[in-house]
């Protein structure tokens, strides 16, 4: 069982990932004939992951991004004629990492968004402690980072004539898997660390 660092099941921290589900469908999906599908697949993913949050009177902000985000795409593809969508279509895989990330580290000034799964299963007590802060300021680094990297990766291997596979695949697929390890990872070890910080000083 994982443990976050007051303690308590980690179902919303466990969301992280599942948060991501409908960019990572998008770039799974997105081609250069079938991006205007991808994206609407994106935004039905978006909008029901959505739903149990708005019936429990919250909304997430990478939820609401996604829905924006996708509906954008959606409506561009529906109103632009084929060759105002060549760019869309060359750099949309692109433009989705980079966008997820973008928010995910510009949420790091504000609130980190990781902290709004964390919320869900912690004690309102714990959120205010610079552990707590801590924890969700180092998880949504380092899943800004690798959105980040993505989209570099993405826009090199739109200009290099080999290893593109690599690059749009299976490096991004590693630091997905190597992100959702230090997310399981990180949180208990911070706990691990507050339990025998204060029971030294007990001793």
């Amino acid at each position: 069982m994982e443990t976050t660092p007051s303690g308590g099941r980690p179902r919303g921290r466990g969301n992280v990932f599942f948060a991501f589900v409908p960019w990572i469908a998008f770039d799974v999906v997105a081609g250069p004939s079938t991006w205007e599908l991808a994206a609407l697949v994106a935004l039905v993913a978006s909008v029901v992951l959505t739903v149990p949050d708005v019936a429990h009177g919250s909304v997430k902000l990478l939820d609401v991004t996604g829905i924006v985000f996708f509906t954008v795409i959606a409506l561009l593809g529906l109103v632009l004629d084929r060759h105002d969508l060549i760019w869309l279509e060359t750099y949309a895989q692109v433009l989705a990492n980079a966008v997820i990330a973008g928010v995910a580290l510009g949420s790091l000034a504000f609130v980190p968004f990781t902290e709004q799964y964390a919320r869900e299963s912690t004690p309102r007590e714990i959120w205010g402690t610079p552990a707590f802060r801590r924890t969700n300021q180092v998880l949504t680094l380092v899943w800004g980072l690798v959105f980040a990297l993505t989209a570099v990766l993405g826009l090199i291997a739109l200009r290099v004539a080999g290893g593109t596979d690599w690059l749009n695949w299976v490096i991004p697929v590693v630091l997905l898997v190597l992100a959702v390890r230090f997310t399981e990872w990180y949180p208990a070890r911070v706990h691990e660390r507050i339990h025998r910080d204060g029971a030294a000083r007990g001793a």
